[in-house]
């Protein structure tokens, strides 16, 4: 079997290399120092980079402007971002934009694609629901105006679609153009709403990630869209809900990569003793256990990502080979941290260096889109529902 990446995506990674290559990761203030969010934007420059290089439209199709890459593509570079600590709304934009392009009606591929490409207008999503622990699509209610009784003046619509509910923690909200919101009808469906943002009935309130960064809490008051802003086919929250979470093993492995880097360049200079630290078995052992986890990653994030793109069959569907590439996300990039922190002693908790902060990102990480626990109860029912052998 050939494992190889195609002459495309390999491109697509050398051009993340020399856009996140300059980036320096303490360009903001630190999370351990700042009282507040340690910006009020994502880095727009770096953003207008990613677009000159043609970053932001390579999952979607030549006619929006795009590479008509697929979701290994998206992982390369999401993995070479995590490595710098890019502050850019990269893999919910481009998982929106996938969306849309997919499942999206004409009208609001025409409204938002061409200028996503572009970056003219930042998209983002909402995954975590009310509280984090529950399925998103349940904290927010979707229902026709005609089901309410009240859509039948001359001055309504009644196929306009009435949104209530509220979405915790939500990535980039605060600057964003539109955001893709998973709502429930009364049916039982799941449905997705791009909400304009700012739009009426809709507002944010303020969180503070572990990373430093502003999320949103939004709050849903008879938000009103209409029919063609709304995406209605069954699958299309699976499916994006499953590209946001692989993308997330993506961030994680290449942080945990630069993360073994940073501390292999550390100890291979710290000496103690007249030996450099590396030298110690101790040392040794727990750095290739580290290894080992990265490996495990690895492997785990390219099947997840190459299921989801070629929509192969298996053994189980996609979302479990998604489950495990997450839990290992999970665990992997906890562990190598900690043993980062460990093996830098009080280095590694000065401030002054930049390994406080990929502590702080691995944490964010580490429970975006569920923590090992939950995606370990996900793998759990499908394999009850999918007995192997």
């Amino acid at each position: 079997m050939d494992f190889t990446f195609t002459e495309e995506q390999q491109a697509a990674v050398e051009a993340a290399k020399a856009v996140f290559g300059p980036v320096a990761p303490d360009s903001v203030p630190s999370p351990a120092l700042t009282p507040g969010a340690v910006a009020d934007d994502f880095d727009r420059a770096l953003w207008s980079k990613l677009a000159d290089a043609d970053l932001l439209s390579l999952l979607l199709n030549p006619e929006h402007g795009g590479a008509g890459l697929d979701a290994i593509a998206l992982c390369l570079v999401l993995r070479e971002s995590a490595k710098a600590l890019a502050r850019v709304p990269l893999l919910e934009h481009t998982a929106t934009a996938v969306a849309v392009q997919t499942y999206g009606s004409a009208e609001l591929k025409e409204q938002i694609l061409s200028r996503a490409a572009r970056g003219a207008l930042v998209l983002t999503a909402a995954s975590a629901g009310r509280t984090g622990h529950d399925p998103a699509q349940l904290a927010v209610s979707a229902r026709r105006d005609a089901d309410t009784g009240t859509g039948t003046g001359t001055d309504t619509d009644p196929d306009t679609w009435i949104l209530d509910g509220t979405q915790t923690g939500v990535p980039w909200a605060h600057n964003a153009d539109h955001i893709a919101i998973p709502a429930h009808t009364p049916q039982g469906r799941t449905v997705i709403a791009v909400v304009p943002h700012p739009h009426e009935g809709l507002t944010l309130a303020e969180q503070i990630s572990t990373t430093g960064e502003r999320l949103g809490e939004l709050h849903l008051d008879s938000v009103r869209l209409d029919p063609h802003q709304m995406i209605e086919t069954d699958e299309a929250w699976d499916r994006l809900h499953q590209l946001l979470t692989t993308g997330t093993c993506a961030l994680a492995l290449g942080l945990g990569e630069r993360v073994l880097q940073m501390t292999g360049d550390y100890t291979s200079k710290r000496e103690q003793f007249g030996y450099p630290v590396a030298t110690f078995q101790a040392v040794a052992v727990q750095a290739a256990d580290r290894y080992i986890d990265l490996r495990a990653m690895e492997a785990t994030l390219w099947q997840a990502a190459w299921r989801i793109s070629a929509q192969a069959g298996g053994a189980l569907p996609a979302a479990g080979d998604i489950a495990v590439a997450k839990i290992w996300a999970s665990e992997g990039v906890r562990r190598v941290v900690q043993t980062a922190q460990h093996l830098h002693g009080g280095f590694g908790a000065d401030t002054d260096y930049a390994l406080h902060r990929y502590h702080a990102w691995a944490k964010q990480l580490e429970l975006s889109l569920g923590p090992a626990a939950a995606h370990e109860e996900t793998l759990g029912d499908l394999l009850a529902a999918h007995p192997l052998g």
